[in-house]
């Protein structure tokens, strides 16, 4: 059975790489949740 592009795993270094602490709040940009999703980013604005 071929997997979906929701059953794909992210290793956990790339997520947390990408988690910034702003103003102490913890944040992903959605330039970074774009590239983690591979859509534009047009599609989170």
């Amino acid at each position: 059975m071929a997997k979906t592009a929701s059953q794909v795993a992210v290793p956990l270094e790339r997520i947390a790489s990408r988690i910034y602490v702003i103003r102490g709040l913890k944040v992903i940009l959605d330039a970074d949740l774009a590239a983690l999703y591979a859509v534009p980013t047009k599609v989170f604005n």
